[in-house]
């Protein structure tokens, strides 16, 4: 069997050490041999999705970070004053963000696979819309959805449909919308969606009845549904592959137990596409999330608290190192 090579001191480690330490940590002993670079500044007011701690913690699962198909730059969202934008990092050079949208209260999105368009969602009044604006230049959008709550879109390979998706009376359902004909179509329950680039699938989210994220694999065509990972005391959700389709990249909860008191926070994990090998790969007290992959699969993009005693959300880059050798 493959194995991950990642250096880390075990999954159980200690309620008490994780008290000792501060957040003003960059890493904690489990992530030893993992390189952390912060890859913005706190004067970037990177916009970190909602987190309720509980029993079965609850968590916003928007994709607030994505890197462009020529690994150049850094898409992330911002919150200033009372609005939150899409703002552009040049990463072969420093220098200032570019605000990239004029909007209100953008929720999330994710750069086309040419690179050439940012597909967004926005929260207006009641409703949640998506559209669609050049990714270098202008802020003239492009609607593609009303009437309804629609987040979390994401293109086809080919570029041909836009997958998102609706939270509706009873749950949340993945449909897509249709860039030629302006076709929507209803597909399964889920949230999240990310499609495959070889079959007619993708992975997404969906809920148990404890209120649970789980990760399944629908195939849209032949109606066949796997759960991918599932977890009877942990949540789980928004599924990435890896470049070369050998990883699944999500975030997940850790529990961590003294005997008298449990804490829950959000961590990395990665698992192979069915559900193999899955591995927790941070461990930091703060909440990691919304991971996203480097264009060359060696790095791992994601917003977090780590390393700042005052717990100001920053987007932080790790390394990712996997041996394939049987």
């Amino acid at each position: 069997m493959k194995k991950l090579f990642i250096s880390c001191l075990g999954m159980a480690f200690s309620a008490a050490m994780f008290a000792q330490v501060d957040y003003s940590m960059v890493s904690v002993p489990q992530e030893v041999g993992l390189e952390f670079t912060r890859m913005t500044a706190d004067g970037d007011y990177v916009f970190m999705p909602a987190v309720k701690n509980g029993n079965v913690m609850k968590w916003e699962a928007n994709r607030v970070i994505d890197i462009d198909n020529e690994g150049t730059h850094m898409a992330y969202l911002s919150k200033r004053g009372n609005t939150t934008n899409i703002f552009i990092k040049d990463l072969t050079k420093q220098g200032s963000s570019i605000q990239r949208t004029k909007r209100a209260l953008v929720k999330d999105f994710i750069y086309s696979p040419d690179g050439k368009y940012i597909c967004f969602s926005e929260s207006i009044g009641k409703e949640q819309q998506v559209f669609q604006t050049d990714a270098k230049s202008g802020y003239v959008c492009r609607q593609f959805t009303s009437g309804a709550i629609d987040a979390s879109p994401v293109y086809s390979a080919d570029m041909s449909q836009i997958f998102f998706s609706r939270k509706e009376k009873k749950g949340s359902t993945i449909w897509s919308y249709n860039i030629k004909n302006n076709f929507l179509s209803t597909f399964t329950a889920g949230a999240y969606p990310y499609p495959l680039k070889t079959e007619t699938a993708y992975y997404c989210t969906r809920y148990n009845a404890e209120g649970r994220g789980e990760i399944w694999k629908i195939n849209y065509e032949s109606n066949l549904e796997e759960c991918i990972v599932s977890d009877m005391t942990k949540g789980f959700s928004t599924p990435t592959l890896s470049p070369d389709r050998k990883w699944l990249l999500f975030v997940g909860e850790s529990i961590v137990t003294d005997g008298k008191k449990t804490t829950r926070n959000l961590d990395i994990y990665i698992c192979r596409p069915d559900g193999t090998d899955m591995s927790q790969i941070t461990f930091h007290p703060a909440n990691d999330l919304c991971p996203t992959w480097s264009k060359d699969g060696k790095y791992i993009y994601f917003v977090s608290q780590r390393g700042s005693a005052e717990r100001i959300p920053n987007i932080w880059r790790m390394t990712f190192i996997a041996d394939d050798a049987k």
